[in-house]
């Protein structure tokens, strides 16, 4: 039964934050996500190089919409998108064949280095998965994908994030960098 209780949580939802609080989210969000994309359309169209992968997009949640979260600090973006692309990569080419299990094997083991290099960046999970469920043109990247889009990409949306976070008086980015 005990462990039957511990599915009932132990305090309610955090407050709500402040209006002003949701604008300067949306901000960093939204020039932070076209900074990217449009390095891609503008750039990288013509060439078989992709800058822009989903996992960006719950990255922007956290460094323009939970900006004091251990999981939204430079070495927690970086180092979540860069070594779980690694691990990606890597399982894919090992495991490719069986696409489930790879796909398992990448965001688990993600998750574990995460853990290890004290880097875990929710996204990160995600950045793994797409290198093994991602489409040919990003398989034809290889291990090129930890630099871009997934280093290059967190680079851009990092500035994007130190710029448009300590515009306002209230908000401060990072907490830490190391």
């Amino acid at each position: 039964m005990q462990y039957f209780k511990k599915m009932k949580g132990v305090t309610t939802s955090p407050p709500r934050v402040s209006f002003s609080e949701m604008l300067w989210s949306w901000a960093g969000s939204f020039l932070g996500i076209a900074a990217v994309a449009l390095v891609h359309h503008k750039i990288l169209a013509e060439s078989d190089l992709v800058m822009i992968i989903g996992s960006f997009g719950a990255s922007a949640v956290l460094i323009y919409g939970a900006i004091r979260s251990p999981l939204a600090q430079p070495r927690n973006l970086m180092g979540g998108h860069m070594i779980s692309a690694v691990i990606g990569v890597a399982a894919f080419k090992l495991l490719g064949a069986s696409m489930p299990l790879a796909a398992a094997v990448a965001v688990a083991t993600a998750i574990l280095a995460m853990h290890a290099t004290k880097t875990l960046h929710p996204p990160g999970g995600a950045t793994a998965l797409i290198a093994v469920i991602g489409s040919s043109k990003i398989h034809a990247l290889g291990f090129w994908y930890v630099l871009l889009p997934a280093g290059l990409g967190a680079v851009v949306m990092l500035a994007v994030a130190l710029l448009v976070n300590n515009l306002a008086p209230r908000r401060r980015y990072p907490e830490f960098w190391l």
